[in-house]
């Protein structure tokens, strides 16, 4: 179904509550890069229903609704709205959102309320100190963690909302940035855990190298292979990810 059934980004969530390395977020007309965290611009909630009946008009295959950014979905009110408002008007489409699971556990209940079936979450890394090496902090109520206790609490926070989600029915995804040097061992460990959750699929994907690590050289398609098949020994992998935009309309549906 992968090539038959479309997606839309609703590019409402600006605020993000952690910082990747490997980001660069960028909002405006002026940029055109094909990557995420990237988005012409935001919009609001009240826009949502004209945005979505626009792509439907020109694109017709979409039936699938999603928030995946340019910042993070859970840590922006606008994120629920949007989704209310796109369960209310276009009750026959799936809702997804894509979140770095720092808020998971405190809003899966929310979500679910909302309609969202299906989830994605970013995994990087389960060790804190190859955490502290890819994230430069964490904002969680109120507070501002960094380095290993940053990358710990994320991690503690992402299993724990995937466990959740879980369980009250969501289908979830994994989504992994590849950092050759820095996660090489995490990626499968992250692969055994989300399986014995009971994640459905991993997709792992290449760093593109920008931000702090703009120095950094992606995998090449070796040792992304290499790596996606060592994390296939404990679960499923996605291989079609265009790595898209926080604003993208019409690429096919992974959910």
């Amino acid at each position: 179904m992968h090539s038959k059934v479309g997606r839309i980004h609703l590019p409402v969530a600006r605020v993000c509550n952690i910082h990747c390395m490997y980001c660069e977020r960028r909002i405006g007309e002026f940029y055109h890069s094909m990557r995420p965290g990237v988005a012409a611009r935001v919009i609001a909630p009240g826009d949502v229903t004209e945005y979505i009946r626009k792509a439907l008009s020109e694109c017709p295959s979409i039936e699938v609704i999603a928030v995946a950014g340019p910042g993070e979905p859970l840590a922006n009110p606008a994120t629920f709205r949007a989704l209310a408002i796109a369960h209310r008007n276009f009750p026959g489409m799936k809702l997804c959102v894509c979140t770095n699971g720092l808020l998971l556990p405190d809003k899966v209940r929310e979500l679910r309320k909302l309609g969202v079936r299906f989830l994605t979450v970013t995994i990087n890394a389960v060790d804190p100190k190859t955490g502290a090496m890819i994230y430069s902090f964490a904002r969680y109520r109120g507070r501002i963690y960094r380095g290993e206790k940053a990358a710990k609490l994320l991690a503690k926070k992402q299993f724990a909302g995937v466990a959740l989600a879980i369980r009250s029915g969501m289908d979830v995804k994994i989504n992994s940035v590849y950092i050759p040097g820095i996660n090489d061992e995490d990626l499968p460990a992250i692969a055994d855990a989300a399986a014995s959750l009971g994640v459905r699929i991993m997709n792992v994907m290449p760093l593109i190298p920008s931000g702090r690590l703009a120095g950094r050289k992606g995998p090449t398609c070796a040792q992304l292979r290499k790596m996606r098949k060592r994390c296939e020994r404990y679960i499923p992998q996605f291989r079609l990810c265009k790595q898209c935009r926080a604003d993208a309309c019409g690429i096919p549906g992974s959910e």
